[in-house]
């Protein structure tokens, strides 16, 4: 089966037919692309859900999104495509932001969690050294900027920047628009992500996978370790940067698969 659903003006795409239904979101600067390997190894036994971010896509109203609003979102989404089910997460870098806060404030929609490369950022900011914090600051700083400016110099600042990073997606989907959610880390007020996040404290199944190749690390390994207290929980380092799916993909789908197919 395969079909795209539309919710809240989001195409949610379907794919797979089997009971049990996996919700992947991607971070910046990606689409719902960014999971193509991952839905062809999964569909055969699992129905596959996926969706570009709001305000990710060109075609969309340039517009930055409070985490209540992103959360909103998702609630209609799932309800939408998997009524009266639980639903494994699959989340990647801001995708993990917003999934486990998804997750924190909907823990009875969700039955497992997959996080890729990002952990929980209220640990995080306490394990960052004074220089990590920095250079955190001033990539993120750059992206929000380039948020603001927008047009073709913010676009440009965008795609610099992925490129410095090393980010697989093609270059000519990516745009300004898609760093509204570094203007809203740091500068969003009264709605800001650091403001408003709740710390992620999973009382269900996680899969932690990250890549080990990249200047700053982006969970605590203190966060990690308190993952690893349950038996039911599982950390992967990858030898790759921050896109561990991208970088390995068949390695990432072999554990992917293995661990959902654990008992509990």
């Amino acid at each position: 089966m395969r079909k795209v659903i539309p919710v809240a003006g989001i195409d949610v795409h379907v794919e797979g037919d089997g009971a049990e239904a996996i919700v992947m979101i991607h971070g910046w600067p990606d689409t719902y692309r960014l999971w193509d390997a991952q839905v062809h190894f999964l569909r055969d036994r699992y129905r596959c859900i996926r969706f570009t971010l709001p305000g990710f896509d060109a075609a969309h109203p340039r517009q930055a999104y409070s985490l209540e609003q992103m959360t909103s979102l998702f609630t209609q989404i799932i309800e939408q495509a998997c009524p009266e089910q639980k639903v494994t997460l699959m989340l990647h870098d801001w995708g993990c932001t917003f999934g486990y806060e998804f997750y924190v404030r909907n823990p009875h929609l969700v039955s497992r969690v997959i996080g890729v490369d990002v952990g929980d950022k209220s640990s995080l900011r306490q394990s960052h050294t004074l220089r990590e914090s920095l250079m955190v600051f001033m990539y993120q700083g750059w992206l929000a900027l380039a948020w603001m400016i927008g047009g073709r110099i913010g676009d440009r600042m965008t795609r610099a920047m992925a490129r410095w990073l090393g980010c697989p997606s093609p270059q000519a989907l990516m745009h300004s628009h898609m760093g509204y959610p570094y203007f809203m880390h740091w500068f969003g007020g009264r709605q800001s992500y650091r403001r408003n996040g709740k710390p992620f404290i999973p009382s269900c199944p996680i899969l932690f996978i990250f890549g080990r190749r990249k200047p700053l690390m982006f969970h605590a390994k203190a966060w990690t370790d308190d993952l690893l207290r349950s038996t039911s929980n599982e950390v992967v380092a990858f030898d790759t940067g921050h896109w561990v799916m991208s970088a390995e993909p068949e390695r990432f789908n072999q554990v992917v698969n293995d661990w959902l197919s654990r008992p509990y």
